[in-house]
């Protein structure tokens, strides 16, 4: 049996970190997922999907994103049912990440993840290539090849 799931989309709130009896650490959230076919007016429709991480993924979650930032997660589903207060039994279905991917950077209103301030440990993206002015050829020894020799 086959059960992955790989969900891109935006936080509809804060994630909520908080921890077990044993210590663990846990962060619900729910993603905003725009569907790809339009509703009975023509209006774009939306899912969203609740999703638990645990473990130090939770707190970089919980310490990274907020309402609004674009993720990607991986995981599983799960179902599970419980009993409300009033007495109605409730299904849920949700996604348990394996993993979250940060796919955008941090407004400028809270401490960046590209420069970190002395003692943070935080994201540091790549510099920009430079683009080469000179031709590529000059570092690439020519070769002889018909034609016929290529395969498409």
């Amino acid at each position: 049996m086959i059960n992955r799931v790989v969900l891109v989309g935006r936080l509809t709130r804060d994630p909520e970190l908080r921890k077990t009896t044993s210590g663990a650490s846990v962060a619900s959230f729910t993603l905003a997922i725009d569907n790809r076919m339009k509703g009975p007016n023509g209006e774009k429709t939306t899912s969203f999907i609740p999703c638990t991480i645990w473990n130090q993924q939770a707190e970089n979650v919980a310490r990274f994103t907020k309402k609004g930032a674009l993720v990607g997660v991986e995981g599983r589903l799960n179902q599970r049912s419980y009993d409300s207060k009033d007495g109605r039994r409730v299904s849920v279905i949700e996604v348990i990440c394996d993993s979250c991917q940060f796919l955008e950077r941090k407004d400028d209103s809270s401490p960046s993840l590209v420069e970190p301030t002395s003692g943070d440990v935080g994201y540091h993206a790549d510099p920009e290539p430079e683009m080469e002015t000179e031709p590529e050829s000059k570092n690439v020894s020519s070769i002889d090849v018909t034609d016929d020799d290529l395969p498409f």
